[in-house]
């Protein structure tokens, strides 16, 4: 479903501070699976969504979407295969727009392009029923602006706009980190209901260690730019965060760096 081979990226390239963002990575990922990744600020784990999603190309290496070599495509070319949500509840919504016209872009997205009439009913009738399973009341405001809906709401929107169009592969961007733990605890349910009942492969980076491990199919850890914990099976079912922790320490000889992942450990 999604191959990245020998993956390198450097940031200031051939400058006095050039450094490696991901070193030699390879990563496949199976139809169906749902992977959490986590890791300190600078481990790049954005920097693989961004790789997947054509914002940046690899300096060397291949990407591959569906059997497909899409290395050279910009994101554009792949947005068909892919639905995106971000940490930014602004980013992924046109405040300006309506509920229904923000749906009908996104249902759009990677068509073909022509002259039609942009909603018909066929399609709101689709919009409702998709919004009807966050249970905001939003089915009943498709008309309403973007702009007058709580953070949690767009985030809401923004996910279900994102997994409209089936695509192959839903990228999620610490998703849940700018919203309120009541909040981002339905997210995440709507999340993983999202995930199971449409079959969709996902990545979702987070900050939380607990969410991590007790979401998805399989946990990756990174550092430096690789990956150096790669988990799944019963093996992860049984693991617990300290753990996690005294693995990470065993193999990179240091102890994980990021406050807010341990933060969010401490109050659970």
């Amino acid at each position: 479903m999604l191959t990245l081979e020998k993956v390198n990226k450097y940031f200031f390239r051939n400058t006095l501070d050039e450094r490696w963002a991901i070193r030699n990575l390879d990563l496949r990922v199976q139809g169906g699976e749902f992977i959490t990744i986590v890791g300190s600020n600078g481990a790049g784990k954005t920097t693989v969504l961004n790789l997947i999603s054509g914002n940046f190309f690899p300096d060397s290496g291949r990407v591959f979407i569906n059997s497909e070599e899409v290395t050279k495509y910009p994101a554009f070319r792949r947005a068909h295969y892919l639905g995106r949500v971000f940490q930014n509840t602004y980013q992924g919504t046109a405040a300006s727009l309506t509920i229904e016209e923000n749906f009908a872009i996104a249902f759009r997205k990677g068509k073909p392009r022509g002259l039609r009439i942009a909603i018909n009913d066929s399609m709101r009738k689709r919009f409702k029923t998709k919004l009807s399973e966050v249970g905001l009341g939003l089915e009943n405001r498709l008309r309403d602006r973007v702009g007058l809906l709580s953070g949690g709401q767009r985030q809401a929107l923004a996910l279900l706009m994102a997994t409209i169009g089936d695509p192959k592969v839903l990228l999620l961007d610490e998703h849940t980190a700018n919203l309120d733990p009541k909040t981002a605890e339905k997210i995440m349910d709507l999340t993983n209901q999202l995930i199971r009942n449409d079959h969709l492969t996902a990545l979702m980076i987070t900050h939380d260690l607990s969410e991590a491990l007790n979401f998805g199919t399989r946990t990756l850890m990174m550092d430096g730019g690789e990956i150096v914990l790669d988990i799944s099976g019963e093996g992860r079912k049984k693991l617990t965060i300290p753990e996690l922790l005294d693995r990470f320490s065993e193999t990179r000889h240091k102890q994980f760096a990021e406050d807010r992942a341990l933060l969010s450990t401490a109050k659970k």
